[in-house]
């Protein structure tokens, strides 16, 4: 039987995964390294990003060991075995997808697919996933993370689409393990990496972290 990885060590500290989805990657690099400089060092580079994978070798290789980067958007075998031929350390996906989660699982590469009803969220978690992730988050909000959690309270969820950094607080406190969030952090800072925007990208990391720890400091809601 394969074993359940664990969840990445940088989202279960931080209990936010960065969501880096742009029309082209030429400027993930500077974006990645404005994000570490705000302590947010769980990035996930989607493969719609064109040159999405030799960004993601390219941050990693720059950041070192203390920021974890991962692929996103892997919906299929193919991609999930390029991603992390190029180094994903762990998988994001939209959906379930058996094949791309027992794959990653029996790597022990950590694999976050996304699930928006009971069964799906089960099914994902029996494949071997790491965490679910419920998604479009938004849609239902707080509350309907909070109904899936009251059945399936050891399935740990990860909520993603939609999250705001002045929603996060209320995701985690629904019994979110962590966050995902992407446009509303990065703001266009991808697109024009000029020093300015970099360093407000730093602040909005450094704001949301803190809105996070306290969080994490009043409640410890269980990764």
């Amino acid at each position: 039987m394969t074993q359940r990885p664990a969840l990445t060590p940088q989202l279960g500290r931080t209990r936010v995964m960065a969501i880096l989805r742009s029309a082209d990657a030429s400027g993930l690099p500077a974006v990645a390294r404005a994000l570490a400089s705000g302590g947010v060092t769980c990035l996930e580079v989607t493969l719609t990003t064109a040159g999405a994978l030799d960004a993601l070798a390219r941050i990693r290789a720059e950041l070192g060991p203390d920021v974890a980067v991962g692929a996103g958007t892997v919906i299929t075998g193919d991609q999930a075995r390029d991603a992390l031929a190029a180094g994903a350390e762990f998988l994001v996906a939209p959906v379930v997808d058996t094949e791309v989660v027992r794959g990653a699982a029996d790597r022990g590469v950590p694999c976050y697919p996304g699930a928006w009803t009971p069964t799906e969220v089960s099914q994902a978690w029996r494949a071997g996933a790491a965490a679910v992730k419920l998604f479009p988050a938004s849609t239902g909000g707080p509350a309907h993370l909070r109904q899936l959690r009251a059945p399936l309270p050891d399935i740990p969820l990860l909520a993603v689409g939609g999250v705001g950094i002045d929603e996060a607080r209320d995701y985690l406190d629904a019994g979110a393990c962590a966050v995902g969030i992407g446009s509303p952090l990065l703001r266009g800072a991808d697109q024009a990496p000029t020093p300015q925007a970099l360093g407000a990208l730093t602040t909005r990391a450094l704001a949301l972290l803190d809105a996070v720890g306290t969080t994490a400091r009043a409640g410890e809601a269980t990764a």
